[in-house]
Formats: C-alpha cells, sequence, structure tokens
C-alpha cells in the first residue's frame, strides 16, 4: 500500500523538475490523500492490535500443539 505514495512522489518530483507545475500540483495532492490514508490506517491497525493483544502463537518448535 505504500507503493502508491512512492510512486506519486516520484512522479511529482520528476514532473516539477521538467516544469509541469499543474501536473506536479495534481500528483501532489493524490499524494497527500494517499499519504493520509495509509498514515490513518497504520493507527488503526496499531490501536486494533494493541486492543486485541497478542494472540500469535509459534508453533514451529512444536509441530503438534496442544
Amino acid at each position: 500500500m505504500l507503493t502508491w505514495p512512492l510512486r506519486f512522489l516520484i512522479l511529482t518530483v520528476t514532473s516539477a523538475f521538467f516544469g509541469f507545475g499543474g501536473i506536479a500540483g495534481s500528483f501532489g495532492w493524490l499524494l497527500r490523500i494517499l499519504f493520509v490514508a495509509f498514515l490513518l490506517l497504520l493507527i488503526a491497525s496499531t490501536i486494533a492490535r494493541g486492543l486485541r493483544g497478542n494472540t500469535r502463537t509459534n508453533y514451529s518448535r512444536n509441530p503438534n500443539p496442544p
């Protein structure tokens, strides 16, 4: 999911470098929206994991779990 903001960041920088200001502004706007969405999902998943607790169990050492 993080690849989309990185792609728009690269497109924004390259289009601004070559002088396409309108396109760079549009890519920058999309980059901002995708970055905020990624950040909100990261925070939500962190909170959900904290509320749920550590439910993962490592069965790699014992092939026959109880």
